[in-house]
């Protein structure tokens, strides 16, 4: 069985639905603080918190898990800025608890969700693997540091890990099933969409004085399905008994806020109201993934790598989500 931890959340129930349509015995482990009971499309649901060793005991002693997707940990740049032991907490000592639990009932195999953000400001563009980690915000050292923690849990105890550094994740389900639902909301493309319905006065563009051609921040977005994907191809490398390891997940091609609002504008087919303010603390100029390893080691290639094609799909969700998950 796979156990998806986060799995009511945004990527984690899209993996969700992925894991079942393969055929696959899925466990979730959410204790809902930013999931939704909504997003669940099947699975056996266990309620916990990550932190809880009784709630990770109650999982492990009762369940045959063959692989743990760690998809539960907070994700939000800015906020990590403003409050890092919030971030620290959950998710540095939710990734020990974890761990520590897996190697107490002798699961050996993980994929861990990581980020783009532990490399912090890129020396070269597209970023590749063996770029120096060096995060600029708290969120990305959560994350550097979770990295580690796999690193030496495998020289240690014999943990195999597959690591997947995303860049920015963005659509929604293409059946139109699951979508994005973070509360607050802090994702570019969310927040555009929410000007173009409405659901805003306006989106932000944080600082236009990059060395970037508009002078807005580039991002490299991928989409949720692909992700599950790469998950998926992951997964199968474990169980063939490869050795843990480290990809990126991007589509190699960078995007500036005010391209991708320019792109939202298109889609929805109309102007989107805009504010422009200063930079954000930690923010980077450029991010861009290089995903030539996952291309060579897991055969994985973005099927849906156009801008417009993830913000149609998160559109067509919006639409017919006015409310989100609530209803």
């Amino acid at each position: 069985m796979i156990l998806v931890i986060g799995g009511a959340g945004f990527i984690g129930s899209h993996m969700v639905k992925y894991l079942l349509q393969k055929g696959e015995r899925v466990i979730v482990l959410d204790n809902f603080s930013t999931g939704h009971r909504a997003a669940l499309v099947g699975g056996t649901l266990v309620e916990g918190d990550l932190r809880d060793p009784e709630a990770l005991a109650r999982v492990f002693r009762t369940y045959d898990i063959e692989c743990v997707m760690h998809f539960a940990a907070f994700i939000f740049a800015g906020e990590s800025m403003r409050d890092p032991a919030k971030y620290y907490d959950n998710n540095v000592l939710g990734c020990l608890r974890l761990l520590d639990a897996m190697r107490t009932y002798g699961v050996s195999q993980i994929i861990f969700s990581s980020s783009a953000a532990v490399y912090g400001e890129p020396q070269q563009i597209p970023i590749p693997e063996t770029h120096p980690l060096n995060p600029t915000n708290a969120y990305g050292e959560t994350k550097r540091v979770m990295e580690g923690m796999l690193r030496w849990y495998e020289h240690a105890y014999g943990i195999r890990s597959i690591a997947l550094r995303y860049f920015n994740a963005a659509g929604a389900d293409p059946e139109g099933e699951l979508g994005e639902d973070h509360r607050p909301e802090e994702h570019l493309i969310p927040l555009t969409l929410f000007a173009a319905l409405g659901k805003r006065d306006f989106v932000a563009v944080f600082g236009t004085d990059y060395d970037t051609p508009d002078g807005s921040c580039i991002r490299d977005y991928v989409h949720v399905w692909d992700l599950c994907e790469a998950h998926y191809l992951a997964l199968q490398r474990l169980r063939a008994g490869a050795p843990s390891t480290v990809y990126n997940l991007g589509n190699g091609q960078g995007y500036s806020v005010l391209e991708v609002i320019r792109t939202a504008e298109q889609v929805v087919g109309k102007p989107i109201p805009t504010m422009y303010a200063g930079r954000r603390p930690g923010d980077p100029a450029r991010l861009v993934a290089s995903s030539e390893k996952a291309h060579q080691e897991l055969g994985w290639r973005p099927r849906y790598p156009a801008l417009a094609t993830m913000i149609e799909h998160a559109y067509r969700w919006f639409l017919t989500h006015p409310h989100g998950y609530e209803t």
